[in-house]
């Protein structure tokens, strides 16, 4: 290693971000102190809660700093070890993406089994998407058997899942809802959706009520305001909601106004809950034993949508943004 390649944060964008927002700096080879491993990662992470952590705004994760290296989920591999926990060789997941060589501290570094599922699995299905689908369906908005399951953004990393899982879970029906029929295509044959909305061809409440003409029990919102509002008024009495992300207001440059029909959860005896993935990481084991099963007999399907270099991390973000991925968007490296 000569060098190391990572994106910067070179200003706070306004609006939707642009990809002189972000810089690629070349800077010398990081070098791991007593406790820390050097991990050369292989793959990263490119997620839609990275956007708030672009305004200046606290929130449930500090603020990217300008002119710094961003952060997020990656694996690789340990080249250098000074830690006795972690030995060079292992493949290790940790929160230290957006840049090709990492020093971690060993304690925040997880060791993974290749031999369970291949690298890249560790960033979805068996990673945190694939847990903040478990966790929202068993947790955050429990499903009960026979119920009807919405989710939106569903062709999306954790809705290719939530899907599929649902099904699993002993739901009656579920429907996603997607933008153009490619997506919407692939929730019924290969996400495990029995009806699909496209948002873009008209009103999601319109066919939301077509899809589930009697209602829905549990929605999963990765979209909030049309899609949230609409799954509000398709509660049946004891529906539940879980607040999983908002992508609908992530590039708002003013307040964006909530659903009108809020107390109408009222009336219905119905229940909207926030979820942070963190509050949940210690169903890791569990989601784990479950989903490496799945996915090894083939009954849990899942995508990727590739991006081949660290150069093109920002292209890669600003392209799942608009919706240009199909299950999990990764940068390969």
């Amino acid at each position: 290693m000569t060098a190391n390649r990572e994106i910067h944060l070179a200003a706070r964008p306004v609006g939707e971000p642009r990809p002189q927002d972000f810089e690629l700096v070349t800077t010398a080879p990081p070098e791991p102190a007593e406790g820390q491993v050097l991990v050369r990662n292989t793959w990263m992470s490119v997620d839609p809660y990275m956007r708030e952590r672009m305004q200046e705004t606290e929130s449930y994760l500090p603020p990217f700093p300008l002119g710094a290296p961003m952060d997020g989920a990656a694996i690789g591999e340990v080249v250098d070890s000074r830690s006795s926990d972690v030995p060079a060789g292992a493949t290790v997941v940790h929160f230290l993406g957006w840049r090709e060589y990492a020093v971690v501290d060993a304690d925040a570094a997880t060791v993974t089994d290749l031999a369970l599922a291949p690298a890249e699995a560790w960033l979805g299905a068996l990673g945190t998407t694939g847990l903040t689908a478990y966790a929202a369906l068993t947790q955050v908005a429990p499903m009960r058997d026979g119920d009807v399951v919405f989710v939106s953004a569903a062709a999306g990393a954790v809705g290719s899942i939530a899907g599929q899982l649902a099904r699993k879970l002993g739901a009656s029906r579920v429907i996603g809802s997607a933008g153009g029929p490619t997506k919407t295509r692939k929730l019924v044959e290969d996400f495990g959706y029995d009806a699909a909305i496209d948002y873009r061809a008209g009103s999601v409440a319109g066919q939301l009520a077509e899809a589930a003409p009697d209602g829905i029990d549990v929605y999963l919102d990765h979209v909030g305001g049309d899609h949230l509002a609409a799954a509000i008024d398709a509660l049946r009495r004891g529906g539940r909601i879980a607040m999983v992300g908002a992508i609908s207001s992530y590039n708002a440059t003013e307040p964006v106004p909530g659903p009108s029909n809020l107390f109408t959860l009222a009336a219905k005896d119905a229940t909207l809950r926030g979820m942070l993935i963190n509050s949940y990481f210690h169903l890791f084991p569990e989601w784990i034993g479950k989903a490496a099963g799945w996915l090894a007999d083939g009954s849990l399907h899942t995508e990727l949508t590739v991006a081949e270099g660290i150069e093109r991390a920002p292209a890669a973000f600003l392209d799942m943004m608009r919706g240009g991925n199909i299950g999990k968007m990764l940068v390969k490296l």
